[in-house]
């Protein structure tokens, strides 16, 4: 392994240590970089971390200092509880983008997941909601912050997007983040927007509904409008998908409260499995004046997010199993299961993520090249 430490220690170098001078016995460079191989190799605990790097230490010697050997699984539990999560994963987010030379990007999905066993039960703590950014099409965290639960994603929104370079960028949301407030934030910072829309703004999918049908009784005479429609087989099933939109629509009440609305729009799924079909339709506001097939993409992928992050974090990471219950040590095991996830996607390899997991347990080598990636 060549670059990758110098890297990770250039992105570390302003991270401040929250020990204090006597009792820094493990130096903060090597506990987080022993902790980022452990949880790519498999660990999904503290003590799997500890035992991990105990296996791994003539490894480690090769380049980390250790001047003390190997911390305990407490050291490592204490030190994370203590770091700032923001300003450890602002460290490690840039230098997950370094490696994976991400530039630019198009579609950034935002949505939320809960971490069941963070909290509830005989705790006092509510379960810790985590709501992340999603690059689709490199399949990387961008960024998380964390709320006691999920109501509180309207707050946490706002705090989200001020860590990203929205600029160029796409931004979709599911329906609880379609807020007037959110929608001027991504436009501030130069992004556009596609938010779901459901009844928990007044009148708005109302009278988006009335765009459509007031469109199709004039049989889109004078309407600027586009549509975009596939079908497919798989998985024993027919699905077809529709997505319409409408330029400059009119009749949207308080549209100027919507920073930089010009397309309201509609995607309508059917679904045949088994011999019974099933359809839904959703509404959406967009800012882009661009096509209902660029809407249409990234609304489907905008559910990529469920596949390819939260499915990741609770089947083959266990989040959904972990018990770590003090905030900060919980956001920034999340941090750190997220950042191992984007190297091991990131690898060419065709395996599963668990086989990779796998293979970097038993093979340093292999884990060299996932660090290396």
């Amino acid at each position: 392994m060549v670059t990758s430490p110098l890297a990770l220690r250039k992105h570390l170098r302003h991270l401040k240590d929250p020990r204090i001078k006597r009792c820094q016995r493990h130096l903060l460079i090597d506990v987080i970089t022993m902790a980022i191989c452990a949880v790519i190799g498999g660990a999904n605990t503290w003590k799997d971390i500890a035992t991990f790097a105990r296996c791994r230490k003539d490894w480690f010697q090769r380049f980390l200092e250790l001047p003390n050997g190997i911390p305990s699984h407490h050291t490592f539990e204490r030190v994370f509880d203590r770091l700032e999560p923001q300003a450890l994963q602002q460290c490690l987010v840039a230098w997950l983008h370094s490696i994976s030379e991400l530039i630019g990007v198009r579609h950034i999905a935002i949505d939320g997941k809960t971490l069941r066993h963070s909290g509830g039960g005989s705790s006092p703590l509510r379960c810790l909601h985590l709501v992340s950014a999603w690059a689709t099409e490199a399949n990387l965290t961008l960024g998380q912050v964390a709320t006691e639960e999920k109501s509180n994603e309207i707050s946490a929104i706002p705090r989200l997007l001020a860590l990203l370079d929205l600029h160029g960028a796409l931004v979709t949301i599911d329906a609880m983040g379609c807020q007037k407030e959110i929608a001027k934030t991504i436009v501030d910072q130069g992004g556009d927007y596609a938010l779901t829309v459901k009844g928990n703004q007044e009148h708005l999918e109302e009278d988006i509904l009335a765009c459509f049908i007031n469109a199709y009784d004039n049989d889109l005479a004078g309407i600027k409008y586009d549509k975009y429609e596939t079908e497919e087989d798989g998985h024993g099933r027919h699905e077809k998908r529709v997505c319409e939109v409408i330029y400059e629509p009119e009749g949207i009440r308080n549209q100027d409260e919507w920073e930089k609305l010009k397309v309201v729009g509609k995607i309508y799924r059917e679904r045949t499995e088994n011999g019974k079909t099933s359809c839904e339709e959703q509404y959406f506001i967009g800012s882009k004046r661009c096509s209902a097939k660029r809407y249409g993409i990234a609304l489907r992928k905008h559910w990529g997010i469920e596949n390819h992050l939260h499915w990741q974090m609770d089947i083959t990471f266990g989040e959904d199993a972990s018990r770590i219950q003090k905030r900060q040590g919980g956001q920034n095991f999340a941090l750190l299961r997220r950042l191992a996830l984007g190297l091991l996607q990131q690898h060419p390899s065709k395996e599963s993520v668990r086989s990779k997991r796998y293979e970097a347990t038993l093979d340093v080598t292999f884990l060299e090249e996932i660090l290396k990636k």
